[in-house]
Parts: structure tokens; C-alpha cells; sequence
């Protein structure tokens, strides 16, 4: 079959690397895929001589020699719009499918003729949260005819409040079961935990720091690692002495997760939460709040779910992870191994077929 996927944009995000991946996965199965983004957006004048006089030289770099996203390394056949704004039915390949994967683009779909495919969108995000202007638009968009698929029941579920009952199947993620891998270990003589480092709040990173922090007054000796796409700054400190690894590559993330006892998960919103199953691939337990795919992944004991917003919830799972045994410990880490390993993007890219109908 021919696939199209849409995107506002290429980039190194979560979401546009699931596209990427699911577009090599059908390629491999003998599909047609060609996936289809806007033309990056430039600055202004304006804007430039701000950045410059701010001294800001990474937007500039950024600006003119941008960094590939996911869609360009991934090799998949990709169309950049030549012409700025909405991408049109002009723009796309006549196709069995088409796939939006954000809800403007789900917007401009509605409008593509039926040569373009059958419409489709797979959801990533109840996508109010950039910009709660806009949540009249999104639910509108979401409530667009076509087959809907969500990577996780909880953001099946926070849709659903909302909005009322769409039809949507659930078609979880999966990670690259050869990429994140790790050999049976013990438990490290310094306890020692992980998670990832952001500035935006709603992923949580101050909340994993504050419970750090709180551990560390029964067990002095942790330590902690982070990696992240920002910069640890004076407003949001990582806790003292952590090790931090700024946009490490891809095939360092597993050596990451691996030096880790556990990891922790504090994010205050997101649709499924890819470092959980990470971490897990690569034998760490997870401690996690009950957010995107945490309660599918760790809700029958292969991990730990603590309370939102709850540093102190978050510590006390720290410090009995750490303390128990290392039969116990390992039982947890090859729990987790054999729960990420029992899926993967080979299961997924078939269950996202059986989503689409036939006919």
C-alpha cells in the first residue's frame, strides 16, 4: 500500500521519531511512504538582530545551518514544502492512506481530495497544552472523520473527558529492542539514579532533583546522572554533584540508563513518556507518576507508580529501590527487561495496520 504521513515540521522530537520509525517499518514491509513537512521557519530580520544582540548564537547557528531532524537521518523519502504555510493537497503523492500526526495537520487533511488516501490521525498529544487559545480548534480537529489512533489509553482517556468518545484505537510505542539493550547486571555498590533533564515544567525535572534531594538525606552516597537537549541553568540546578549529559548521541543513551539503579519519571504531562520504556529496555526499574503510558507499563508491579506532584512520594521509592536486596533488585530490573522486550516497532507498525481498515 502507499502511506503519506504529515508533519508541521522535522525536528528531534519524541513525536517525529516515532513517524520516522514507523515509515522505515512499512518501507521494510514493501510499502510506499513518503512523508511530507512544512518549510522550516525562518526568522525575521527583527528577530536575528534581537538574537544577535543577545548574544543568542545558537538560534543563530540554528537559523542558518539547522540541524537534521529525525525524518531527514531516518532515509525514508521526505518532501520539505518549497512555499511556507499549510501544506495542500498539491503538496502530497495520491496514496491509500493518508496520516496526520498533528491536529493542523489533521485540519488541512479534511480537505484533501479522495485520490490522497483514506484520512487517518495518528495522535500524539492532546495538544491544548502549548496553547489553551487554541483548545476550541484542537477538539474541533479532533473531532474531524477519520480512523484515530492514540500511542496510549491515557491520552485515549484525557482526550475522551474532553471531548467525548472518538472511536480511537490504541496503538502503543515500542523502542528499538537493539538499541536499548543491556546484559543482566547487580545493583551498583553507590546507589545511583537517573532521568531526563528539561527546562519546560511540565516535564518534570525539578520534581525528580527535589526528590533526589530528599533521598539523599538517608542515602548521602547517591548518586545522579541526566541527560537533555537544555542546558542545566540557575533557575532549575540538577542536584549537586550529578553527572549531565547534554544531547548525548543515540547510541550513548543505552551506557546512560545502564549506569542506573533506577530511573525516574516526573513529568506533569506527556502522551507516553518513551524514556520509561528506555529505561526499561536497558533493565532499569522505573519510577514513575501515573502519566501517558506509565500505568500501562508499570501499573501490574513491573515498576513504580508514586503519586503527582509528590517529591516526597518520589524520594521514599528512591530510597526503598535502593535499599532492597540485589535478588530483589535484579527480579525488578529483569521484570522490566522482559516487559520492553515482549514489544516491539515490528509489533506496533502491525498493530497500526490492523488499526487502519481494510476497506
Amino acid at each position: 500500500m502507499r502511506f503519506t504521513f504529515l508533519l508541521p515540521c522535522d525536528n528531534l522530537s519524541g513525536g517525529t521519531r516515532v513517524v520516522a520509525i514507523y515509515a522505515q517499518h512499512l518501507l521494510a514491509s514493501g510499502h510506499q511512504v513518503t512523508v511530507v513537512t512544512c518549510a522550516p521557519d525562518r526568522l525575521s530580520p527583527r528577530e536575528m538582530a534581537r538574537a544577535a544582540r543577545r548574544g543568542d548564537w545558537h538560534t543563530l547557528r540554528t537559523h542558518f545551518t539547522p540541524a537534521p531532524g529525525h525524518i531527514a537521518m531516518s532515509g525514508v523519502p521526505h518532501r520539505v514544502l518549497a512555499h511556507a504555510g499549510a501544506i495542500t493537497a498539491a503538496d502530497v503523492p495520491d496514496a491509500d492512506w493518508v496520516l496526520a500526526t498533528w491536529w493542523e495537520t489533521a485540519v488541512w487533511m479534511d480537505a484533501f481530495p479522495a485520490s490522497k488516501g483514506r484520512r487517518a490521525h495518528l495522535i500524539q498529544g492532546y495538544e491544548v497544552w502549548l496553547d489553551q487559545q487554541a483548545a476550541p480548534r484542537v477538539q474541533a480537529a479532533l473531532q474531524l472523520p477519520n480512523t484515530k489512533i492514540a500511542i496510549s489509553s491515557d491520552l485515549k482517556q484525557t482526550i475522551e473527558v474532553q471531548v467525548g468518545p472518538l472511536g480511537m484505537a490504541v496503538v502503543p510505542n515500542a523502542v528499538d529492542l537493539q538499541q536499548f539493550n543491556a546484559a543482566p547486571r547487580q545493583k551498583n555498590t553507590r546507589p545511583t539514579v537517573g532521568f531526563v533533564y528539561a527546562h519546560a515544567a511540565i516535564k518534570g525535572a525539578d520534581i525528580c532533583t527535589r526528590a533526589c534531594e530528599l533521598a539523599r538525606q538517608q542515602i548521602p552516597d547517591l548518586q545522579v546522572v541526566a541527560f537533555g537537549a537544555d542546558q542545566p541553568s540557575r533557575d532549575l540546578p540538577l542536584p549537586s554533584g550529578a553527572e549531565f549529559f547534554f544531547r548525548p548521541a543515540q547510541a550513548d543513551l543505552r551506557a546512560i540508563y545502564a549506569r542506573c539503579d533506577g530511573w525516574l519519571f516526573g513529568s506533569r504531562l506527556d502522551s507516553f513518556g518513551l524514556p520509561i520504556l528506555e529505561a526499561m529496555a536497558c533493565r532499569t526499574p522505573v519510577i514513575a507518576v501515573p502519566i501517558g503510558a506509565a500505568t500501562d507499563l508499570l501499573g501490574d508491579g513491573t515498576g513504580v507508580l508514586v503519586a503527582k506532584e509528590s517529591p516526597e512520594a518520589m524520594a521514599a521509592a528512591i530510597i526503598d529501590l535502593c535499599r532492597s536486596s540485589n535478588q530483589d533488585w535484579q527480579h525488578r530490573s529483569d521484570r522490566a527487561y522482559q516487559k520492553a522486550h515482549s514489544y516491539s516497532w515490528k509489533d506496533a507498525t502491525e498493530r497500526l495496520l490492523l488499526a487502519l481498515p481494510a476497506n
